[in-house]
């Protein structure tokens, strides 16, 4: 959001947060939080590239095509080492989750 526009809500009496201030997270929760929606994004990314299926990406990880589905979602279900497995099983190379990790610095 722009400062102008920030200010003007400011003004007329309304807190700007963003979903960590709405929801009360600590910076390691939305580091953590963070890192599981960039994996999930990597993922996909990386099954894309290589011109794979959720269900191709499934059979490579042993898996099932709904938990890819949710392992690019960025569940709550999922775990991020769980993230890591399925990425390097579909081809993923360690370039691809310095990607992930370095994306963090924009956020």
């Amino acid at each position: 959001m722009d400062a102008a526009k920030k200010k003007k809500l400011e003004e007329k009496g309304w807190t700007v947060g963003d979903t960590s201030d709405f929801l009360g997270l600590t910076t390691e929760e939305t580091i953590y939080t963070d890192l599981k929606v960039t994996l999930g994004t990597v993922l996909k990314q990386v099954r894309e590239r290589n011109k794979a299926t959720q269900k191709d990406a499934a059979a490579l990880s042993k898996t099932s095509q709904s938990r890819i589905a949710n392992l690019e979602a960025g569940d709550p279900s999922v775990t991020i080492d769980r993230q890591i497995k399925a990425l390097l099983s579909i081809g993923g190379t360690k370039a691809d989750l310095s990607q992930a990790i370095n994306q963090l610095t924009k956020i």
